[in-house]
């Protein structure tokens, strides 16, 4: 195998750039430039050295040396830090090129460390989403899963379900004998105990989905609910036309905001209400769509004794299943609590927040509810962010439903072995067990040089 090299810090000046080099011939090639430390029993060792080339010194340099298996590859490694000068960075990467060394291609440090088995690809993938993470949520599932998280669990029950494939297949070399080595039993309940862990991981995509490309969050209620003036207070700025006009607003308007390390998408909607004006009729139509994709609604109104009846209303046209929905009271600066109601049969909505966006009156409040609900540290199970992990674990669900059905109706053993293999190569897929060139390709080549 080739010995590689790459600068492994973003381009640019910068007070210490580092780079890397790594493979068989990492410690004779930087040897020819570099002072190596002694490593000992301990496999790393970091010490001072100028770098030369050519005779001439370089830079003044640390040297990080990582003996294999003991390193981030699973190879003999390099790191160099570093001055952050381009040209010195430059400089160093030339002269290990030029003794023996060749260019990292994207992600080939991570994919060599998946190849010698230093991690799976799951992890593999992880890396990446921990180098792209943006707040504090989405950096702790990457964390998690560049530490194992749930890829361990995949593989126990992936082992467990090869043992009784290999008993299934032992049948059919005694077929005429009409013996049972697997247990149908045992066989089913570990078929339930995987589809369970399968429908639950699933679940959880929705969430660590919507967490790693920020929450969608819609802003809905009919004209003049103070839904764009509700937009402009949560994000601190005139983003949206607030006017006494109503339908106002005709499209919607988006903007990010990070809430206790989580990034939410708030989307200013048109109001819904029946209209002839054929443009602001598209705007509601969009309005829809938005709430389709939302995981969050928050319905806005100013009337206490017509807010639930409009939830309802916005029920019967859309289905709000699955979402967080959180009915506001707005312009609450306005209302005196004892003339809320005149109406004996008004009901306050469950979980009804009271908000002024003039004032700022209930906006922590309503800040609050959603950092519960999306609070990555309540639960220990674990959330996947991956749509290549969600759509193989869906094929694993269709698998086992097939093998399933054939115990049910006692199917001969080698028909119910062909749907248990298609079930442990979709497992085996998620951690790399089973892959192929064009998918380590895709994976790998969205990661940055150098790492």
């Amino acid at each position: 195998m080739s010995t590689i090299a790459a600068i492994s810090t973003p381009p640019g000046k910068g007070g210490i750039a580092v780079v890397r080099i790594s493979g068989p011939e990492a410690h004779a090639i930087a040897a020819k430039h570099v002072s190596l430390p002694s490593c000992g029993p301990q496999h790393q060792a970091v010490g001072y050295s100028l770098f030369r080339h050519e005779g001439h010194v370089v830079d003044e340099v640390m040297v990080t040396r990582y003996n294999a298996p003991h390193s981030y590859t699973g190879e003999d490694t390099i790191e160099i830090a570093c001055h952050g000068s381009s040209y010195v960075q430059q400089a160093i990467l030339q002269a290990l090129i030029k003794s023996g060394a060749i260019m990292a291609a994207p992600g080939e440090f991570t994919q060599r460390a998946f190849l010698n088995g230093r991690i799976d690809l799951s992890q593999a993938e992880a890396v990446a989403d921990l180098i792209d993470s943006t707040n504090a949520a989405t950096h702790q599932l990457a964390l998690s899963q560049m530490r194992g998280g749930y890829s361990h669990r995949l593989q126990q029950l992936r082992q467990q379900f090869v043992e009784l494939t290999a008993l299934l297949e032992l049948e059919l070399d005694f077929s005429e004998e009409d013996v049972e080595f697997a247990d149908r039993k045992q066989l089913l309940s570990i078929v339930d105990t995987i589809d369970t862990e399968c429908q639950r991981l699933c679940k959880s995509f929705h969430l660590g989905n919507a967490i790693k490309n920020g929450i969608p969050v819609a802003i809905v209620g009919l004209p003049n609910a103070g839904k764009s003036t509700m937009l402009n207070a949560l994000l601190g700025e005139e983003r949206a036309i607030v006017s006494d006009i109503p339908g106002t607003t005709r499209d919607t308007i988006e903007d990010t905001l990070n809430i206790h390390g989580i990034t939410y998408r708030f989307i200013d909607t048109a109001g819904i209400r029946n209209s002839d004006d054929q443009i602001e009729s598209l705007g509601i139509q969009r309005s829809y769509q938005t709430i389709e994709k939302a995981q969050v609604v928050l319905y806005l109104s100013e009337n206490p004794d017509t807010l639930s009846h409009e939830i309802n209303e916005l029920s019967s046209h859309i289905s709000l299943e699955g979402k967080l929905l959180i009915p506001i009271l707005t312009k609450c600066d306005q209302i005196q609590p004892e003339g809320e109601s005149n109406s004996s049969t008004a009901s306050t909505p469950e979980g009804m927040l009271r908000i002024s966006a003039l004032t700022g009156q209930g906006i922590n409040q309503l800040h609050q509810k959603l950092a519960v609900h999306y609070d990555v540290n309540s639960t220990q199970d674990p959330i996947i962010t991956n749509l290549r992990h969600f759509e193989a674990l869906e094929k694993v669900i269709a698998s086992l439903s097939l093998v399933r059905q054939g115990l049910a109706d006692s199917i001969p053993a080698d028909l119910v072995v062909i749907d248990l293999r298609e079930a442990l190569y979709h497992l085996g897929t998620i951690t790399g067990e089973v892959t192929s060139n064009e998918v380590l390709g895709n994976i790998f080549h969205r990661f940055c040089i150098g790492k």
